[in-house]
């Protein structure tokens, strides 16, 4: 007793010596980045957020064979605390057991159960891992690019904590010493075939047991905190700090020191973006040190899925291997640092290649998918940030974008005179506001820059605009008020024309609004990106309005009876495309769908849709940048949505119905997709409602 007791408390001291240098190498290390504000308010909000993404694993579960083993190696760390407990207090006394609980046999059970169930898990893990091994799947593989090794070692430590648990337990059980009668049925069967070798066997079987299980859990710790696998620490505390927003939530304005920059006045010393490594806040270097390297999200990524190098994977695994190989000059300001590009030609010496920025749609997926919580679309576009306002380094066709932005307050760069153009030949006046929105107007339609300039987006406009009408909903618009939101601006990292849109908008949103209360300052618009915008990133400017999507105000007036779907559109079957910035970003899936119900159509959904939804290769500014790079996301999306057979692709986004249209052109040109056409929930819902078929509606933008 005496000997095994010196061995385990020396092996703990030696164990716990190592990873406590290990884990306090790694705080010093995530504390030198900068401040990251309201990272713990909401105390409510974030612990329900860690009992369901922690302890309930509600990320991991969506996806479910996986899901479940990893639910299950989850919780056996914490009911196997218990034998831990039960194996330090053997070194004292053999006999040992927990107080009041540490008898019963569903204690026993529950240990046995979770250790069964741990190594099953085990298996799944190696059978998924095989299965999609990146040398048989190559891209195709979610672990393409992920540390195997490493994996392959820490399936093996946790195998060794159960089978060295097993011998602990049945030679204690054998040895007499074991504290259950019954309920660990696995121990006791153990100790059953142990038993025949004599009580000195199963002595020296117990101490052996006793001493490889503590040393496994030890060697386990000290590997862990070198590893990815980090997040078995680190991810509690990820998830806890992430940002807490109803869907993806808005762009953070651009901070320096943890507070916003004033692009009026900025500080010498402010800085612009992300340029070095150092320039993350502690919360994006928790993220790096975070990462699973599970690849959940690079296998949702749509750049990545069509041949670009961007895998959002990727970027934050080299992110972390550059901040590991930065962390002598960080922590101990070790002199003759290495000048590394943080954005630049990865053969020169970069760590993201400026492809790989620039690749990225803002979709959200990866951010919706990550088990861990990581801000992967936050990191990319702070890195733009810093590559637009500092190094002036970004696509050509963005200056264009930007020209257009600043000079004609539209993408298209079209004169404000034309913006009402989309009204013209409607059967009733569309108010326009001259100074403040009438009494008598419930909202202000937010018509947005494609509903004014781009000829299938006027459409969907018209359509809503004859749905307000018919239901009887007073409306009113800015006409030649209106000027980008800012978004594309945003999105692409000019932080400052997107400040100066936003500050001209909400100026003239308020003269509007100017004496109506917070709850009728309402908006409905048909662009996603302009109800994001208004919605939640406005109120960083003290813009605060009440925004809807045409299709949740439509939606009400169906079931309010206030619109009646009265003939079923023609027998068609459709599919829906769901808009990233209405579905992942803002939680909207449903309205669009009871839509499409209403008005008679057979929906059928495309493999990727709801949250796992494919983008349409629109968002992140790249609209206005070519796609030089792999297979054409819009023609993925397209190709996904003809393999339906459905004769309808609708959605409820102008950019969304440009980027398919334009990719049924190409595929109809190449005798695929004939037949099929694009519409605008809204568009649908109108033909049912009027009784009457619409014009063949043509497919080219």
């Amino acid at each position: 007793m005496l000997v095994r007791l010196i061995i385990g408390l020396a092996i703990t001291a030696i164990g716990l010596a190592f990873a406590g240098r290990r884990a306090w190498w790694l705080y010093r290390l995530i504390n030198t980045g900068q401040p990251a504000p309201g990272r713990t308010g909401q105390a409510g909000k974030r612990a329900e957020t860690h009992l369901t993404e922690v302890f309930g694993q509600r990320r991991l579960l969506k996806w479910s064979v996986p899901g479940l083993a990893h639910f299950f190696t989850f919780w056996g760390f914490l009911v196997l605390a218990t034998v831990y407990l039960e194996a330090y207090g053997s070194l004292f006394t053999a006999s040992f057991h927990i107080p009041f609980i540490g008898r019963s046999p569903i204690l026993g059970f529950l240990q046995d159960f979770i250790a069964v169930a741990v190594f099953v898990s085990l298996v799944v893990f190696a059978i998924i891992r095989i299965r999609q091994a990146p040398e048989r799947k190559a891209r195709a593989s979610r672990f393409y690019g992920s540390h195997l090794g490493g994996a392959w070692l820490i399936l093996l430590m946790i195998f060794n904590v159960i089978w060295t648990m097993f011998l602990f337990r049945g030679a204690s059980a054998a040895a007499g010493t074991f504290p259950y009668d019954s309920g660990a049925y696995v121990s006791l069967g153990v100790g059953d075939a142990l038993r025949p070798l004599g009580a000195g066997v199963n002595d020296v079987l117990e101490t052996v047991g006793l001493l490889l299980h503590l040393g496994v859990m030890l060697t386990f710790l000290v590997i862990v905190l070198h590893s990815k696998h980090l997040h078995i620490f680190l991810a509690p505390v990820n998830v806890t700090a992430k940002r807490m927003p109803d869907g993806l939530g808005p762009l953070l304005p651009m901070e320096s020191g943890g507070k916003p920059i004033d692009f009026e006045d900025p500080g010498e010393d402010d800085i612009f973006g992300r340029g070095k490594i150092e320039d993350f806040t502690w919360k994006g270097m928790l993220d790096f040190a975070t990462c699973t390297e599970c690849g959940r999200c690079q296998s949702q990524c749509p750049a990545w899925n069509t041949g670009k190098p961007l895998s959002p994977k990727l970027v934050i695994m080299d992110l972390r291997d550059h901040l590991f190989g930065q962390a002598p000059y960080l922590l101990d300001g070790k002199p003759d640092r290495p000048e590394v590009p943080l954005v630049g030609p990865v053969p020169d010496g970069g760590v993201i290649d400026p492809d790989v920025l620039w690749s990225c749609t803002t979709c959200g997926a990866c951010v919706e998918q990550c088990p861990v919580d990581i801000e992967h679309v936050d990191h990319i576009v702070d890195m733009r940030r810093h590559q637009v306002l500092i190094e002036s380094a970004f696509p050509t066709e963005l200056g264009t974008l930007f020209r257009n932005l600043e000079n004609k307050g539209n993408p298209w760069g079209q004169n404000n005179s034309q913006r009402m153009d989309w009204a013209a030949g409607l059967d009733f006046e569309v108010p326009v506001c001259d100074g403040e929105l009438p009494d008598d107007s419930e909202y202000l339609f937010w018509v947005g820059c494609a509903g004014a300039f781009d000829d299938n987006a006027r459409k969907t406009v018209r359509a809503t605009a004859e749905l307000l009408h018919l239901a009887g909903v007073r409306f009113a618009v800015l006409g030649t008020g209106e000027t980008c939101t800012g978004d594309p601006a945003r999105r692409s990292g000019n932080e400052f024309l997107f400040q100066m849109l936003a500050q001209e908008t909400k100026e003239n949103l308020d003269a509007v609004f100017s004496g109506r209360e917070p709850g009728r300052r309402k908006i409905v618009t048909t662009c996603p990106h302009c109800m994001n915008t208004l919605s939640r990133e406005y109120p960083q400017f003290e813009g605060r309005y009440e925004v809807v999507h045409h299709t949740q105000l439509l939606n009400r007036l169906v079931r309010d009876g206030r619109l009646t779907p009265v003939a079923p559109v023609g027998g068609a079957t459709v599919t829906y495309h769901d808009p990233c910035y209405l579905g992942r970003h803002n939680k909207v899936y449903t309205p669009p769908r009871e839509l499409v119900g209403a008005a008679g159509a057979t929906l059928t959904e495309m493999p990727r849709h709801a949250d796992r939804a494919l983008c349409c290769g629109a968002g992140g500014a790249r609209m206005w940048m070519e796609e030089k790079i792999g297979k054409r996301i819009n023609l993925e999306r397209v190709d996904e949505a003809i393999a339906t057979e459905a004769s309808t692709i609708v959605t409820g986004c102008p950019f969304c119905k440009v980027m398919i249209s334009d990719g049924l052109v190409q595929r109809q040109s190449e005798d695929s997709g004939q037949g099929v056409d694009v519409r605008d929930v809204a568009q649908l819902l109108l033909e049912s409602v009027r009784r009457e078929a619409p014009a063949p509606e043509p497919t080219s933008s």
